[in-house]
């Protein structure tokens, strides 16, 4: 079952109940002997409207889509679905959510090196016409295109560093 295809049936699903798909993840064992002998379909979603997402949401998303898959029956084998928020360190997977979260401090894992780097820290500067999301660095401004990103996350640290107390 590849990603496009849950992608087309749970999408849909979940905006007729008002959220938002954020990322999805589907996951087969390796070999029917390890522990793991059961597939995973994991769903991060968020309410339309960018309000807290709750323990109730996730259990009222797990039952919709749950229901939607018996129906549409798009996947054979036995799995387990999880439904969770973004959370702190939110992933962000579309333009909207770049422009969203513009000037926010990320960390950045891209598919391919650049410039002797894979990962960087940075804050999301822009997105320009061509639609390149321009981040800027301690080294620089990096210029990707979605295509270039394996994942960006927000940068929570800022939530948890204190400054330092004078004696």
């Amino acid at each position: 079952m590849s990603h496009p295809k849950l992608t087309q049936i749970i999408e849909p699903a979940l905006a007729d109940i008002g959220y938002i798909l954020v990322r999805l993840n589907y996951s087969v064992p390796v070999e029917k002997s390890s522990k793991q002998t059961r597939g995973s379909l994991q769903i991060m979603a968020e309410p339309t409207d960018l309000s807290e997402m709750t323990v109730e949401d996730c259990a009222k998303i797990s039952r919709h889509i749950a229901t939607v898959l018996d129906v549409e029956d798009p996947i054979q084998d036995a799995y387990n679905l999880e439904v969770s928020s973004p959370g702190i360190d939110r992933p962000l997977t579309r333009l909207a959510d770049f422009e969203r979260f513009k000037g926010e401090l990320v960390k950045v894992r891209m598919r391919v090196m650049q410039d002797g780097r894979k990962r960087f820290r940075g804050r999301i500067a822009e997105i320009d016409e061509n639609e390149n999301i321009i981040f800027e660095a301690g080294f620089g401004r990096v210029t990707l295109s979605l295509q270039d990103l394996e994942t960006v996350r927000i940068d929570p640290s800022k939530y948890f560093s204190t400054p330092a107390r004078l004696s």
